[in-house]
């Protein structure tokens, strides 16, 4: 071989290896920036889309895996009809646009598919410069050389505009005519066809589509003449209620994390589109009761996932508040709080069947002001035991039991186990938590609440299907927890309370509950459970106006009782049953009671009984009371006891009244049995 033809041959073959190395990173480019923009769709657990995000382009491009034979052999025939035998360049059309060029002539020259689809990607569909046709042949050539014709008329079908934001086919097929690519008729490929050329003016929400489709019919020479067209008022109409973001995506959308690289969740579509039903009917049943907005959380174990979030009863209703995710909202949460007050005493050596003194107590705040709790139906019970107080919701015994826990260690309990933060300080509530003043969100109860049937573990929320195992700690021994469950389970104890006939009552027993309202019914809640799920409920308003006297029962309860009764008829329902084996039973008169093996029943009984040392029930040391005509005051003792006003004697008995003549401070001692005694000191005054 001669010199001079091996040397052309070497720099033929660096050349075509330059070429072919440039070519690649070129379509190598083009294939990442295809890839890029396809819009992200945010999956539930069974793989049903939420919605579908904008991409960079502010298109919404949903791809192809493969395009349907029907619309593969029209899309060809109108746009390219020679796709299949060229490198991307279509010799007569190339001609055509140098011989006008030159001035012969004036027909445009029509592009490729791949030619259209190097300018949809790069986004130089306006811009016809010189300069651009040559990088665009490059880069067509380079598509033509690495990817094959199919792969190139997917890349297209996928990239070509049809106007009202939708990219790609399948996203035109959704928007226009409700349907899936391969469902799609020749009418109906015609007309998306129809657009291709302009989206904007003739895609087929516009009235001139149909005539162009119409054309096109004929110039395809479609074998059935007799074309159905979708008119563009129908269609119209479609594009106006299609939704791109279904109603579940209204909570989801500010989840922390990245949608994008955790796009399919754990929640259930399906079952967050019957609950949202439930709550919109509920709250208009109550409407009449001033009642506007609710809420839904529901989680699956052991998991602790999230299978629904209602935040609203309706997000597309502009009705104030109807746009706030109430699921993340601080509301006072009633008397939900007990379960965690109890937990916490049981650790402490109470028990379901230790006494507690249901009467009236003062109690003093931080703010030096009195405070005299109240039960929920303003009546005293005297002695009951803690299963009693529990079940009936009792606030006055609660009020006693988390005096016994002592406030610094429930705080600690609520900021460092929980990791709890309140929105004002701990020492601001005091005491007052028990009477339901602390703010949560219905999130934050709810993930608090799957400490009971996670047998005293605390998990983080799971939303994303594919994200790491969960973290726990564990806050609570499982046999506390089980005594909290065997309280919460047992819907006989709070007949008092709630009645024999009520919506909280199922007809499968595996499960807890807890409700809970708030001061003057600004907030009705309820949190229950099984083994398997929970359902936290709340019922409000957004604004924080109060309702007309809705419990936690009668409110939060009925959707409650629909839900908890929809995911009973559920494949989520295994009837999984309460675990009780860590607790003993205690005979108690006729009844059965339940503690711990070990206990010692006596003491334990009593605990609260040897702590409650006060004599004096009425009145409370430093009373203020205004002395008028017919002034009584009660003196009340928690037995037999002789009464002495400012050392004289004035009787013998539990109760007697006493009618001061003048104003002034009296000093009153009590004498019990055994010597014991006490003394207090009330005050009498003429004016406040």
């Amino acid at each position: 071989m001669k010199p001079k033809t091996k040397k052309a041959l070497i720099i033929l073959a660096v050349f075509i290896t330059g070429f072919l190395l440039s070519s690649y990173h070129l379509q190598k480019e083009l294939v990442a920036i295809y890839d890029q923009g396809q819009s992200i769709q945010i999956l539930d657990r069974e793989g049903r889309e939420i919605a579908i995000l904008i991409n960079e382009k502010e298109t919404y491009a949903r791809y192809l895996d493969e395009v349907p034979p029907r619309l593969k052999e029209l899309l060809i025939k109108k746009e390219d009809r020679y796709f299949n035998y060229h490198l991307g360049f279509n010799p007569w059309s190339i001609s055509q646009a140098g011989l006008s060029y030159i001035g012969i002539g004036n027909r445009r020259g029509s592009s490729t598919i791949s030619q259209q689809l190097v300018k949809i990607i790069l986004e130089k569909e306006l811009e016809r410069s010189i300069k651009n046709k040559i990088l665009e042949s490059f880069y067509v050539l380079s598509l033509e050389i690495f990817q094959n014709k199919e792969e190139i008329l997917k890349m297209y079908v996928n990239s070509v505009h049809f106007g009202n934001q939708a990219q790609g086919i399948a996203e035109a097929g959704r928007i226009y005519f409700r349907t899936d690519p391969e469902l799609l008729t020749d009418s109906q490929i015609l007309q998306l066809l129809a657009a291709i050329d302009s989206p904007s003016r003739n895609n087929p929400a516009r009235a001139r589509n149909k005539e162009i489709a119409l054309f096109l019919a004929e110039k395809l020479e479609i074998a059935n003449p007799e074309l159905i067209m979708d008119s563009h008022d129908k269609v119209g109409n479609s594009v106006q209620q299609y939704a791109r973001l279904s109603d579940t995506f209204f909570e989801a959308r500010h989840l922390s994390g990245d949608l994008a690289e955790n796009n399919q969740l754990t929640l259930d579509k399906s079952l967050t589109e019957k609950i949202r039903k439930i709550v919109q009917r509920n709250i208009e049943d109550l409407s009449p009761k001033n009642v506007k907005h609710g809420a839904v959380m529901v989680i699956k174990f052991p998991e602790n996932e999230i299978l629904a979030m209602v935040g609203s009863p309706d997000p597309l209703s502009f009705e104030d508040g109807y746009q706030i995710n109430m699921l993340d909202r601080p509301r006072p949460i009633g008397s939900t709080i007990k379960p965690f007050i109890y937990l916490k005493a049981f650790e402490k050596g109470l028990r379901p069947y230790s006494l507690v003194d249901d009467r009236e107590y003062k109690y003093a705040t931080a703010y030096d002001l009195p405070l005299y709790p109240r039960n929920f139906d303003h009546q005293y019970r005297g002695e009951v035991d803690l299963h009693y107080a529990l079940s009936n919701s009792l606030n006055v015994p609660t009020v006693k039991i988390l005096e016994y826990v002592g406030l610094e260690d429930f705080y600690k309990f609520l900021e460092e186990d929980l990791e709890f933060k309140a929105i004002q300080s701990m020492d601001s509530y005091q005491l007052g938590i028990a009477l339901g003043g602390l703010e949560m969100s219905l999130w934050d109860l709810s993930k608090y609440f799957t400490i009971f049937p996670n047998q005293g573990a605390l998990k983080e929320l799971k939303i994303y299907k594919d994200s790491d195992t969960e973290i726990e700690k564990k806050v609570s021994e499982e046999k506390y927890t089980q005594l909290v469950n065997k309280v919460l389970n047992d819907r006989i104890t709070g007949i008092d309370q709630f009645g024999l006939v009520s919506d909280l009552n199922l007809f499968q027993e595996n499960y807890g509950l807890k409700t809970g309202t708030s001061r003057d019914f600004h907030d009705s809640w309820i949190v229950g459970f099984t083994p398997d799920f929970l359902v936290g409920v709340w019922v409000g308003n957004a604004e924080n106006t109060p309702m007309e006297a809705v419990s936690g029962q009668i409110g939060a309860g009925r959707i409650w009782s629909e839900v908890m009764q929809l995911l009973f008829h559920s494949d989520y329902n295994k009837k999984t049953p309460f675990n009780f084996d860590l607790l003993k039973e205690f005979y108690k008169k006729e009844s059965i009671e339940y503690g711990l093996a070990g206990d010692d029943y006596q003491r334990n009984l009593n605990i609260l009984r040897e702590k409650d040392t006060a004599l004096i029930l009425l009145p409370h040391h430093n009373d203020i009371f205004l002395l008028e005509k017919d002034t009584k005051i009660i003196l009340q003792a928690k037995e037999n006891v002789s009464w002495f006003i400012n050392q004289e004697f004035f009787g013998q008995g539990e109760r007697k009244i006493f009618t001061p003549q003048r104003s002034g401070q009296y000093q009153i001692r009590a004498i019990g049995v055994g010597s014991t005694e006490k003394t207090i000191t009330i005050n009498i005054r003429e004016t406040f």
